[in-house]
Order: C-alpha cells, then structure tokens, then sequence
C-alpha cells in the first residue's frame, strides 16, 4: 500500500495507482468477485486484491475504540 498526501487526499492507495484500498474492500463488501474487480481495473493484478484484505487485517490487530454515534 502506499499513502501519498498528494494522492487520493492521502487515503492508502494500491501501489501508487489512484485506486484506494477502500474502494476494492467496498467492491468486495458489496459481493463483487475477484475477478469482477479486475475487469474493471485492469492495471489490478490478484497480488493487490491480496495485499487489500492483509491490509484490512492488520489495522484490526491495532487497538481501537468504537464509539457510539447519534441518530
């Protein structure tokens, strides 16, 4: 992943390209399969979609808290 401020407002983005980590966690939230997401990406290899759930995964490991938002 790489975070750039100049770069999608700093958001983590895959390799550089202006597609957000966020973007292809969404499209597999949504139900999107692999091989959906590199259709619609082709710059994408599977390697990426990889790195996107480690990503994910590892910011679970650090410790959060959840707070309650109002309605």
């Amino acid at each position: 992943m790489t975070v750039n401020p100049d770069l999608c407002n700093g958001h983590p983005t895959i390799r550089g390209l202006r597609i957000t980590v966020e973007t292809i966690l969404g499209f597999l939230s949504a139900g999107e399969t692999r091989e959906e997401i590199l259709n619609q990406y082709p710059s994408l290899e599977p390697a990426d979609i990889d790195a996107c759930l480690r990503f994910a995964a590892d910011l679970m490991r650090h410790r959060y808290a959840l707070k309650s938002l109002a309605r």
